[in-house]
């Protein structure tokens, strides 16, 4: 299910409409429309922050023309999305409790859960 991003600057909560990817050997940072899916080495942003974007000195930035918009949902999108609540209504679902350990204490920030499949 593809959720509605947002800028990866901190402390902004505005919707992402580009995408930043650095193209390190050839010391440029290109600025272009929001890609279809996150990627680990790119940052998404929002318009304000896609359009003020600075490089440091010696630094290149090629830069989307025209417009940024934001990305429609599509019909794949809307799907996913019914079919997500509908699983998360369950009444056979178990209940899970996050991060915490019998007992109230913090665990991990990660944790495996069971397949469905094989329960």
């Amino acid at each position: 299910m593809r959720s509605v991003r947002r800028c990866s600057r901190t402390g902004c909560l505005n919707p992402a409409v580009a995408t930043l990817t650095y193209a390190y050997a050839d010391s440029t940072a290109v600025v272009g429309p929001l890609a279809t899916y996150a990627e680990p080495h790119s940052y998404d942003l929002c318009e304000a922050h896609a359009l003020r974007l600075t490089v440091p000195k010696g630094w290149e930035v090629v830069r989307h023309e025209g417009e940024f918009a934001p990305p429609q949902p599509s019909d794949d999108d809307l799907t996913a999305l019914a079919e997500a609540v509908r699983e998360a209504g369950r009444p056979d679902r178990p209940v899970e409790h996050h991060g915490l350990a019998p007992g109230g204490s913090r665990r991990g920030h990660l944790r495996a859960l069971p397949d469905p499949v094989d329960e």
